[in-house]
């Protein structure tokens, strides 16, 4: 029997900036609703992710919600790119606001959920031994919240201390004096090993495949900036949700070939969009995403760049990527190549002899054994179906979520998956989610959810489901919109391919605004693609 029993109209799992606003919304048209958080507190990526130089790769006056204007007005943020701690206080700052604390069970996780046909409802466990039957079920639970830690021999035989970046302990380390090992050379490795060398007394990276960066050339804010842009946010975020990947509005996404460009007047752009820092380097020409050609320069200029920074002739070639731009997720920097410049950074190629244990005192890698007092896991998430599956739920005639999802995430929208009724996933396998501003795509997620239910307590329904044509059809529309990209030309996390097992699929759906104005005529038409009951 289980220790407390609920019945409520909504189950939330994930209270990080999804998970609230949905909390918020449900809250508001009089639904009983509950929350269930893993953590100790409200933040979602930002409550876990703590290690040292994390920030996001969106600017600060983007990555923000849009939903109130008055918290627009009130929130001052202090730099360009936010790091995470001001992140976590927004998001508390929210949590408080907006009274929603007391929807929330903490230090809970959920460890089942079935489908009940008979009263068309979820039965869902939580690891604090409650029972909740609730007609839906939101999953909030991000695309990067489940850690992916290599299953390394000897790994339980290491006797230093041990780290994952999405796992960070809140107090923080201090790696003073210490000999530390960082696995990894994706998003997280890039903006804490600037930092780690700093302390450490002897750092060395073990990189299997080196990443393309751009200076984030992040610093304070300008006030007169956000003054700006608090004086017309409206039209700001109405001109950002018109852009590819929902921000960015602001600076020129040129429509131009590279290839049609001189090649001075071709570096003088890459060096401008250089420049200017982040993800915007991808917009120097219209055709870097598309053109396998174009690609390529754009490529060559920042393996230049990287070759100009770092003094060592051998550690720049390791460092300089020969796969597609931007197929991976394009890295932000402060100071990452050159890090590599100082005397107590080391760079180890594992990529032709990959690490092979874990020793007592550290780990083995092409028959040579290296000696750490701390090793640092950069190794990245299970992302988009990770959280979802380590759910056990359960649906119609008994099939569970991994079963259905075998030989890849099958949804309708981003937000259903057939034989599943009354289960939404916000930003899920089929959204744009991770190729979007994240903040921007919850809340239009979250929106469009809350509508729907109205909508269903309006006609007096009690069960919406994913239709299966409809489903088979937008598997072949992301399918379709990642093929005409350059995307699928890498073993990225997009497609599942960091985590050994795992079908190799794209996952996000390509173009923010398409996505928008497909939900939108599905509203529109009775929400074309769903079956009711």
């Amino acid at each position: 029997m289980a220790d407390k029993f609920e019945q409520l109209d909504a189950v939330v799992v994930g209270a990080g900036f999804g998970g609230m606003y949905m909390l918020h919304l449900l809250g508001r048209m009089g639904l009983s609703v509950r929350g269930i958080e893993r953590g100790s507190d409200v933040g979602g990526t930002w409550f876990w992710n703590r290690y040292p130089g994390c920030r996001c790769d969106v600017e600060s006056m983007e990555y923000s919600y849009q939903f109130s204007s008055e918290l627009e007005q009130e929130w001052e943020w202090t730099e360009r790119y936010s790091a995470q701690p001001e992140i976590l206080a927004y998001a508390n700052h929210v949590a408080d606001r907006f009274g929603l604390r007391d929807s929330i069970r903490f230090n809970t996780e959920v460890t089942g959920a079935t489908w009940r046909s008979e009263g068309s409802a979820w039965r869902v466990q939580t690891s604090q031994g409650d029972e909740i039957e609730a007609r839906f079920l939101i999953m909030a639970t991000g695309c990067l919240s489940a850690a992916n830690v290599p299953d390394f021999p000897g790994r339980d035989q290491y006797q230093g201390n041990t780290y994952h970046t999405g796992a960070w302990p809140p107090e923080g380390i201090d790696f003073t004096g210490q000999r530390v090992a960082v696995i990894g050379t994706g998003s997280s490795a890039i903006q804490s090993i600037p930092l780690i060398a700093q302390q450490a007394a002897d750092l060395t990276v073990f990189q299997r495949t080196p990443n393309y960066s751009i200076p984030a050339q992040n610093g304070p804010l300008d006030p007169q900036v956000a003054a700006r842009i608090k004086q017309n946010y409206a039209d700001v975020r109405a001109r950002n949700r018109a852009q590819p990947a929902a921000f960015g509005a602001d600076y020129p996404r040129n429509t131009d070939s590279a290839l049609d460009a001189t090649p001075q007047a071709r570096k003088e752009r890459f060096e401008a969009y250089w420049q200017h820092g982040g993800f915007m380097f991808l917009a120097a020409f219209g055709d870097i995403a598309m053109n396998m050609e174009a690609n390529a320069l754009a490529a060559d200029f920042v393996r230049g760049k990287i070759r100009e920074i770092v003094k060592d002739p051998d550690t720049a070639e390791l460092l300089c990527p020969d796969t597609v731009l931007g197929c991976k997720r394009l890295c932000a920097d402060t100071g990452y190549f050159a890090t590599y410049n100082r005397p107590n950074v080391h760079l180890v190629d594992v990529s032709e002899h990959p690490i092979e244990r874990l020793t007592k005192e550290g780990l083995v890698t092409n028959g040579q054994e290296y000696q750490f007092d701390s090793i640092v896991f950069a190794t990245g998430f299970d992302a988009m179906t990770g959280a979802l599956l380590r759910c056990n739920i359960v649906g119609q005639a008994g099939m569970s979520l991994k079963e259905k999802w075998s030989a890849g995430p099958r949804t309708y929208l981003g937000l259903m998956t057939e034989g599943f009724p009354n289960l939404f996933m916000m930003t899920g396998p089929g959204s744009p989610s991770v190729l979007a501003n994240m903040i921007t795509g919850v809340e239009h997620h979250a929106e469009f959810i809350a509508r729907l239910i109205g909508w269903l307590d309006e006609q007096g329904l009690a069960q919406v489901a994913a239709d299966r044509s409809a489903e088979d059809q937008w598997v072949d529309v992301v399918n379709l919109r990642a093929g005409a990209t350059l995307y699928p030309n890498c073993n990225s996390w997009y497609l599942g391919a960091n985590v050994p097992g795992k079908p190799r699929v794209f996952m996000p759906y390509v173009g923010f605004p398409d996505y928008v104005a497909t939900l939108k005529t599905v509203e529109e038409t009775g929400y074309q693609g769903f079956a009711f009951a």
